[in-house]
């Protein structure tokens, strides 16, 4: 027959895995469906990557033009290092973009381009989205490393003393400012996308058929952060869900 000290560690190993289970499932789906995208995404940035621009402008060009067109002058366009790691930063106000988008002469270069300058036009115009999200950066790098520390110390997981409801209500509120950094990312992307497509049509650089290519890969640019702010709030929601049991 068990002690009562043994039943207690017993049932506290059960609760810890009743609680662990969950969250790594949720992990693992969605690590699985991030990838499943990612891979989408880069073969069709490939695909189009062979698929030259009737305007045959490069991905430097087509920025330059789109910035210039929407009168903004005081934003440069420059190459940066690594796949797929084109951005605009609003610090600085540069548009950076890969090599291949930046040299490339195709529909994929096109619509990247365009896309980073869309945010460019969003900041020019003081977007209401993005100054949220630019507004929430300095909470947000801070809560992203410490929400998972503070949690697991609230879950009292790996020998951490049992758990705690306080701390882990304070690690879910900052886990809480990183789901909402990832939903109101959402709507920043999916306009700067839509002013690209927009402007790309408008300005001629990508012809009907090729116009269709560009929405098709910003389309999968843009799915990557959908599954990034569903798989923030399945968390989130599941963090609440163990805190309510626990009070």
């Amino acid at each position: 027959m068990l002690s009562e000290k043994n039943q207690f560690y017993l049932c506290s190993s059960k609760n810890e895995e009743d609680m662990i289970f969950p969250i790594i499932l949720i992990s693992l789906v969605f690590m699985v469906i991030g990838m499943v995208v990612q891979s989408r995404l880069k073969s069709r940035f490939a695909e189009y990557a062979k698929v030259p621009t009737s305007s045959g402008m490069s991905g430097k060009e087509v920025a330059e033009k789109m910035l210039n067109d929407n009168g903004i002058y005081d934003v440069k366009v420059v190459s940066a290092q690594g796949f797929l790691s084109d951005h605009y930063n609003p610090a600085n106000k540069t548009v950076n973009l890969s090599p291949d988008v930046y040299n490339g002469r195709n529909v994929s270069a096109a619509a990247v381009a365009a896309h980073e300058c869309g945010h460019a036009v969003q900041h020019a115009t003081a977007y209401s989205m993005l100054r949220l999200r630019s507004a929430l950066v300095p909470v947000v790098s801070v809560s992203s490393n410490l929400s998972q520390w503070v949690i697991l110390i609230g879950l009292g997981l790996f020998g951490f003393g049992g758990g705690n409801t306080t701390v882990l209500l304070i690690g879910i509120i900052l886990f809480a400012m990183t789901t909402l950094f990832s939903v109101i990312t959402l709507p920043v992307e999916l306009d700067a996308s839509n002013r690209a497509l927009k402007w790309l049509d408008t300005a001629q650089i990508t012809q009907p058929q090729e116009h269709v290519k560009a929405k098709d890969a910003l389309k999968w640019a843009a799915l990557t952060y959908v599954v990034a702010a569903l798989a923030s709030i399945a968390m989130l929601i599941q963090y609440i869900m163990i805190y309510n049991d626990r009070r």
